[in-house]
């Protein structure tokens, strides 16, 4: 087998962050359903015998799409007017399936992709477009290209070698899991000082995907402000 990069520590507060400071992003979250939940039962063992991992929650587990901006540098109507942005561009999106794992060792997180990519892409660039009509396309953070969707295990808390993750997964039977992506979230993460981990709280659900399974053409009704509800706790930087 060829040599892995390094694990380093995902728990470190990236330029501009600090506790106190949080960022909104866009998530796709997964706690409702039970094939997720079962995935991530699945490899706990493997996780539990890591200590260099800190196991992510069913109730926790996402897909990061598209981040918007600190929360201290955005204007609140802004905000608003994305979110109906998104809400109106994700109406003509039906919803979709992606197979998620099997599980493999990245050099901060043990992962697994979402397959196929192109569904999630297109949700990103949704995204990215309602984020354009409010700032201008000029304005939306990160780069388009290089998206890999994927969904994270486990975060690594310590450098050392990757190795040792490598071969407990190998060791594990590998399984994947089909889930189904109805929405997507805007999540408001928060770094804390107990290990730099972050407060994830669903601000409001943008926008449901239209229902279009077996031919189905209805649409489904407008998402309402979830506000204040605890959606998960997650990093900083989860790309």
């Amino acid at each position: 087998m060829s040599e892995l990069e390094p694990m380093r520590d995902h728990w470190w507060l990236r330029p501009g962050w600090k506790v106190g400071r949080s960022f909104y992003t866009w998530h796709v979250t997964f706690a409702d359903q039970p094939e997720a939940q079962q995935l991530v039962e699945h490899y706990a063992p493997v996780l539990a015998k890591l200590p260099m991992l800190d196991p992510v929650p069913v109730e926790w587990l996402h897909l990061t799409l598209q981040g918007i901006g600190f929360t201290d540098e955005l204007d609140r109507g802004d905000v608003d007017r994305i979110v109906v942005a998104a809400q109106k561009r994700c109406a003509d999106l039906a919803r979709f399936t992606v197979t998620i794992g099997s599980a493999h060792v990245d050099p901060e997180t043990t992962q697994m992709p979402a397959r196929p990519l192109e569904p999630p892409a297109e949700l990103r660039l949704v995204i990215r477009a309602a984020i354009g009509d409010v700032w201008g396309p000029e304005n939306v953070l990160e780069l388009e290209e290089g998206f890999r969707a994927h969904l994270s295990l486990g975060y690594s808390n310590a450098a050392g070698p990757a190795e040792p993750v490598r071969d407990a997964l190998a060791a594990h039977p590998a399984s994947t899991a089909e889930v189904t992506v109805a929405s997507v979230s805007l999540i408001d993460l928060n770094p804390r000082p107990q290990g730099v981990r972050v407060d994830g709280r669903r601000d409001r659900l943008a926008g449901r995907l239209a229902d279009r399974a077996a031919g189905a053409s209805r649409r489904l009704p407008p998402a309402t402000s979830t506000r204040g509800q605890i959606a998960s706790t997650l990093a900083s930087d989860l790309h």
